[in-house]
């Protein structure tokens, strides 16, 4: 009965499956069929980005992400295909898995530049640091830092981020679990810190600790991305102040002991280095040994980088005074020499500007004295342009303010050195020489040795350089060693003049003022003043000293040097020799010039034949100079007997002075004793006395010659002397130069001054045609006196001894003359129509006597009544000065 109700219900059961089977509707029209599609064409998949289903969109940046991690071929195919900007829109979606993804394709694509500037374009850090929110998945945090840190190394794209307050999500970060995401984290942390407003925000934000604990981080990369962002913070003064709080030296040594950690210690020492350029660091780890740990490790590391961070370390503390007085008391000296014997180019650059820093203490520069100076200067020799122009740079440092570390250098031969680097391209090196070379010129023993390794010659080229900087510097070394007459010599002779003429029309300020101040030395010289003159170096200065832009005090003073040094130009052009301007032989009185004429000189106006133009007045008691040729070449000449204590070349030297003798009437035959510039005055014995005197000691030496000359053995033969040379020299005024003796003998012994101004007033009117009145002045044939001689010479230039009619500028001339010879101080003012005068200073007879009253000055009479002293002012001073 149970089975038939089994079968009854099973067969009712069958019925009903069959009827609704039957009962089932076809699907709706409307609706879509699934689609399995299989595509292999990366634009088909971009295209799908613009799906609406999120299944769509998830496999499609799932398909993109692993196309793009391929290579940046790929990612520059999807850029093309406008990827970018669709995926600028999935990494907000609200589906977590197609938001996942497409920040997944953002964070590899933004490895390429291209992308990474659309990224910036489409202004997609907003969302990003969107995706930094905590409760986003890890992955999301990891391709959104990636992402994030790869945009950081644009400037633009760091302003953004800090603006939008990024840092705090990164820092946030840093304390993730996973290492890709603190990986990711700190290294835009450390590109955000290049800029000194995100460096700030980080101490603010308190990111120094979890910094300090990434450096126990498992991981090498998160170690050294931690200390290159403490290194960038390190920067700034309040992030140190904060290291130094959290006891980061203290972890900072812990690494630099470590030697399995010998990759991080690079960045350890560059944060040290900043630390250290805080006093109260370098005092602590002084006080804590740790500042000797520091040294001690730069001396002993085998790794070159580490050795030149820290030699950088010291030299950027040294720069604070304090600083440098703890690492003297270190011994950083010695560290820094014995870096320099390292095989490393850089470690040498490094420990070469630490020595230049160290160098502002005196202390340290007497330490290098000993030990390092010898090392610099053979590191000048390196072939290495880095070497050698930071090698130059300390020995300029050195030797500054320090005459005992100049000598070292000469010691040490280094002048060669020195001198071949002035040849060198870089105009750094260039400089730092020139500084050396003046720190050495401060001592004459060193100009003397720098003058014979050609250093002069060697600055003529550095002159035509067109580096304002090497220029400057060259000229202050010409001023510096032209205080020596041989420098100035080899300078001339090596034609640095005209450079130096050139220069005066630099535009650069300093380069102007400098060579104004090297002519104001070299115009000491008469002969080189009188070069620069026909240069055109006066009309240059001339120009400069009228303009307010380009004078300065040195061109004011090269105008005044190249006067002093040259009266005849001077009296040409100011009219007026003062009371230390001294008439020496071969001055010359032109007369007044045009504007824009050029005084001739004094040889060009003698090869010139007697013309309508004023005589030339020449004043020149000095004989010509006799200038032995340059023999030729000797043969070998075979042994010789002795010749009783007399050398071949002391015959030879005897023979040759004979032979000039024979040759050459010397101008001491006719007068012995004759006076050049101011000798006279140290005698008081006539002319006769000691011509007499003369001739017969040279009777008695011309015997002795004889004498010895028979003794030498007829073998001996000396080749005949040429004929000496004689320069062009302008004529002897003998009439001058018995004037001299004259009142060298009579008016110089008299005992008071103003008797002595009187005495030689009278003088000069007696040589000169006594005195004239006034009234008859114009009967005074003063001019056919001088044309005859004129004729008579037949030149237009006229010995002033010869003239026997003179008229006032005559007369206060030959005053000028004769006085400056005895040591009578005058003037002498040229004025108008032929005028001229002296002026002198002398006490009122009134106050003579033991009282302090200022001399008065007065004009000498010399025409009318000579002798006659005229108060200058007075009514008869003028008349006597004017028409």
């Amino acid at each position: 009965m149970f089975c038939l109700y089994l079968s009854a219900i099973i067969h009712h059961l069958e019925g009903m499956g069959k009827k609704v089977k039957k009962e089932l509707e076809p699907p709706p029209k409307d609706v879509f069929d699934p689609l399995a599609v299989e595509s292999k064409k990366a634009e088909t998949a971009v295209l799908m980005l613009q799906s609406p289903e999120e299944e769509i969109l998830a496999k499609s940046c799932d398909a993109l992400y692993k196309f793009a991690k391929k290579g940046d071929e790929n990612k520059v195919t999807l850029l093309g295909l406008g990827a970018v900007e669709s995926l600028s829109k999935l990494i907000s979606q609200e589906d977590k898995i197609v938001r996942r993804n497409a920040i997944m394709v953002c964070g590899i694509m933004a490895a390429h530049n291209d992308v990474r500037r659309l990224m910036q374009k489409l202004d997609m850090i907003p969302p990003l640091i969107a995706r930094l929110a905590p409760e986003e998945e890890v992955v999301v945090h990891e391709f959104a830092t990636l992402c994030l840190a790869h945009m950081a190394n644009d400037y633009t794209s760091k302003a953004r981020m800090f603006e939008l307050n990024g840092l705090e999500h990164l820092i946030r970060l840093l304390s993730s679990p996973d290492p890709d995401v603190k990986k990711n984290s700190v290294e835009c942390i450390y590109l955000l810190a290049q800029d000194f407003q995100s460096r700030s925000a980080v101490c603010e934000q308190n990111a120094i600790p979890p910094l300090l604990e990434l450096l126990k981080s498992d991981y090498p990369v998160i170690q050294q991305l931690s200390l290159k962002a403490l290194g960038s913070v390190s920067c700034e003064a309040e992030c140190r102040q904060a290291l130094k709080e959290h006891q980061a030296l203290d972890h900072l040594l812990k690494i630099l002991e470590a030697k399995e950690l010998n990759d991080l210690h690079v960045e350890a020492l560059l944060i040290i280095a900043n630390c250290l350029e805080d006093v109260d660091t370098v005092q602590l780890l002084q006080q804590s040994g740790g500042l000797k740990k520091i040294l001690t490790f730069a001396e002993t590391s085998p790794l070159p980088d580490v050795q030149r961070n820290a030699a950088k370390a010291i030299a950027k503390s040294a720069h604070n005074a304090e600083n440098r007085k703890f690492f003297h008391e270190q011994g950083a000296e010695k560290t820094l020499v014995d870096l320099l014997g390292s095989d490393n180019n850089g470690v040498k650059v490094a420990a070469l500007q630490a020595i230049s820093v160290m160098c502002a203490n005196v202390v340290s520069k007497d330490v290098f004295n000993k030990n390092g100076i010898l090392q610099i200067i053979h590191l000048l020799n390196k072939d290495n342009a880095e070497v050698q122009e930071a090698a130059v740079f300390a020995l300029a440092n050195l030797s500054t303010g320090c005459p005992n570390n100049a000598s070292a250098v000469v010691e040490a031969d280094g002048i060669d050195a020195l001198v071949s680097l002035l040849k060198d391209k870089g105009e750094g090196v260039i400089a730092n020489a020139c500084t050396v070379l003046i720190n050495m010129a401060t001592q004459e023993s060193l100009r003397l040795a720098l003058e014979s390794h050609g250093v002069m010659t060697a600055l003529v080229a550095t002159l035509q350089s067109s580096s304002n900087l090497v220029l400057r510097k060259a000229l202050l070394t010409v001023a510096a060693l032209g205080c020596d007459a041989e420098a100035r010599t080899e300078f001339r002779n090596a034609e640095g003049l005209i450079h130096l003429v050139k220069l005066l029309n630099s535009n650069h300020d300093e380069v102007r003022r400098n060579t104004c101040w090297a002519i104001a030395v070299f115009a000491s010289d008469e002969v080189i003043a009188a070069e620069l003159y026909k240069f055109g170096a006066f009309e240059i200065l001339q120009e400069m000293n009228l303009s307010t832009s380009r004078r300065n005090n040195f061109s004011e003073l090269a105008e005044s040097k190249m006067l002093d040094n040259n009266l005849s130009l001077k009296y040409n052009q100011k009219g007026h020799l003062s009371y230390s301007n001294l008439i020496k032989d071969g001055f010359y009185d032109h007369g007044r010039l045009k504007p824009s004429a050029k005084l001739p000189s004094l040889e060009e106006l003698s090869k010139q034949p007697p013309n309508q133009n004023r005589a030339v007045i020449l004043v020149n008691t000095k004989y010509p100079e006799l200038i032995a040729p340059t023999p030729p070449p000797e043969e070998e000449k075979p042994a010789q007997e002795p010749n009783h204590g007399r050398s071949p070349s002391s015959h030879s030297r005897s023979a040759s002075r004979e032979k000039i003798g024979r040759n050459v009437q010397s101008p001491v035959d006719d007068k012995q004793d004759l006076p050049s510039g101011r000798s006279p005055s140290l005698s008081r014995s006539g002319p006769k006395e000691k011509s007499s005197s003369k001739i017969k000691n040279r009777a008695k030496k011309e015997e002795e010659k004889t004498k010895e000359d028979e003794e030498i053995p007829p073998a001996i033969t000396q080749p005949e002397p040429l004929p000496p040379i004689t320069p062009w020299s302008p004529p002897v005024d003998q009439d001058l130069i018995d004037y001299i003796a004259e009142v060298t003998s009579t008016i110089l012994p008299l005992p008071h001054p103003r008797e002595q101004v009187v005495a030689l007033a009278k003088f000069i009117a007696e040589k000169m045609g006594g005195a004239i009145a006034k009234d008859r002045l114009h009967e005074f044939s003063w001019e056919l006196h001088v044309s005859e001689l004129k004729y008579e010479l037949k030149s237009n230039v006229i010995p002033i001894g010869r003239i026997k009619k003179g008229i006032f500028y005559h007369r206060a001339l030959l005053y000028k003359a004769l006085a400056d010879r005895i040591g009578v101080g005058c003037s002498l003012t040229r004025g108008d129509y032929g005028r001229a005068w002296n002026e002198v200073r002398l006490l009122d007879d009134s106050v003579r006597a033991g009282t302090k009253a200022p001399p008065e000055t007065y004009i000498v009479d010399l025409m009318h009544q000579p002798g006659r002293l005229m108060k200058h002012g007075s009514a008869e001073a003028d008349h006597y000065q004017h028409i």
